[in-house]
């Protein structure tokens, strides 16, 4: 009977321990089989803030033949692999009685389902996120229950918008409903915590040097590595290769964009930052270690906010100088909406560049893409309008074989977004009866 090695095995030395990806040596297979596409499945959440330039968004056919509208076409060689999901509602970041306020309830409510309470105090509610109603159920099982990651840093306190905490409008992910997880915004740091050793006070000495030497990580793990590619066979000697260049690289790209500190100034300062001052590059490093933590199974949940609600990010890189939130404001402006419809695009173009990663790491039959059920999307229909219907939003990704894609699906107008929510925890192994202002559970996507 063929034994599959633990998908908790790593890479050891001098202090260090890197995980290993899903190797076809971790997965069951029968005397005469393949390795099966049994490995574990993930889930992903992406969000954008000050909705979408909505006509340049939603196909105008439904179904499976459908053609991909401006905003999407980045996404054309995924089409079979998404769904373009219409109809869909965030009644909760209405304002119900509350007023204004709008960015902060969008952000607050994406993933809870739950109108925030206004105040601009220390008695933020909320309630608890999907990613973490998924993260309780599976999460003892890696390293990480969850990784939260984002390209805007922000506050826990304060008044951000029209009263409401800045709590709200800084956060996707709630562990309760009065606990944000906060994000991490510096590459440096994400990897760091990802692939540092299990030892904290070995860990820090062996950082230490590699920070003294400017060594690799996979330097202190080079000798163990060599001695498992013995034992591996091609397929997965290919896969544990590929991945180490994969963290090499990353490494490389996090050195480039860190800044030099004087040793005499250093004393008592905070490490030098990580953080690209180039957005789309910013994006891309932070996108590229969640995909290296699913793919070493380091965590199975994970939550990427582009932007906070409400931001007012210039992209200038892209010909689009003024603010996002500035510009959202249209008022039916065309060149405006079409300066929209650029930024838009500038996010799809990225979220494509996760899908590619995600799509080209293989997985026993399948790849790392098909394993994943990643959403995508905004808690803000129309920028001008406010509105929290009809949001744009993408599931993409195979689920390990639960999900039918290559879809555009026309819900009934108000479906609650939560439904669609529900339904994902069950394709997750996690059956509740009702998530935040759920009614039932969404049809056509399993």
């Amino acid at each position: 009977m063929f034994e599959p090695m633990s998908r908790r095995s790593v890479l050891k030395g001098l202090g260090t321990a890197l995980a290993l990806p899903v190797l076809d040596c971790m997965l069951p297979r029968s005397a005469s089989a393949a390795p099966a596409s049994t490995a574990p499945k993930r889930i992903a959440f992406l969000y954008v803030p000050n909705g979408a330039n909505m006509p340049a968004w939603t196909p105008s056919e439904t179904g499976t033949k459908f053609d991909l509208p401006a905003i999407l076409e980045p996404l054309t060689p995924f089409k079979d692999r998404l769904n373009v999901l219409s109809g869909l509602a965030c009644d909760k970041a209405r304002p119900n009685g509350d007023g204004p306020g709008d960015h902060a309830r969008s952000q607050a409510a994406f993933l809870t389902g739950r109108q925030a309470r206004k105040t601009a105090g220390s008695d933020i509610r909320a309630g608890i996120s999907v990613d973490q109603a998924a993260a309780n159920h599976i999460g003892s099982e890696t390293r990480f229950a969850s990784l939260e990651l984002g390209c805007e840093g922000g506050k826990n306190a304060g008044s951000c918008d029209s009263g409401y905490s800045c709590a709200y409008s800084s956060n996707l992910s709630w562990r309760g409903e009065s606990t944000p997880n906060a994000k991490e915004i510096d590459p440096k740091l994400v990897f760091d915590r990802l692939f540092a050793g299990r030892d904290p006070h070995e860990s820090a000495e062996a950082a230490a040097k590699r920070e003294q030497y400017r060594k690799s990580i996979l330097d202190f793990v080079q000798e163990d590595a060599d001695r498992l590619k013995g034992k591996l066979g091609a397929s997965d000697t290919r896969k544990l290769d590929e991945y180490m260049v994969s963290v090499r690289e990353i490494e490389r790209r996090i050195e480039k964009f860190r800044q030099p500190v004087d040793p005499k100034a250093a004393q008592g300062m905070a490490r030098p930052s990580g953080i690209p001052k180039d957005y789309a590059e910013h994006i891309k490093l932070l996108a590229d270690l969640m995909v290296l933590a699913f793919q070493a199974d380091l965590t199975r949940v994970g939550t990427f906010v582009f932007a906070n609600e409400g931001s007012n990010r210039s992209y200038a890189a892209i010909g689009v100088p003024e603010g996002h939130h500035d510009l959202s404001h249209h008022g039916g402006d065309t060149k405006k909406q079409e300066k929209i419809q650029k930024i838009n695009t500038f996010h799809t173009t990225q979220l494509a560049h996760v899908l590619g990663k995600m799509q080209a790491v293989k997985e026993g039959s399948a790849t790392l893409l098909d394993n994943t059920m990643l959403l995508y999307g905004s808690g803000i229909g129309d920028g001008d309008r406010h509105n929290h219907d009809n949001l744009p939003i993408l599931l993409i990704g195979k689920g390990g074989g639960t999900l039918k894609t290559g879809q555009h699906i026309k819900y009934p107008f108000n479906t609650p977004l939560t439904n669609l929510y529900l339904s994902l925890l069950d394709l997750f192994g996690v059956r509740l009866n009702t998530f935040g202002d759920s009614t039932g559970r969404l049809t056509g996507i399993a």
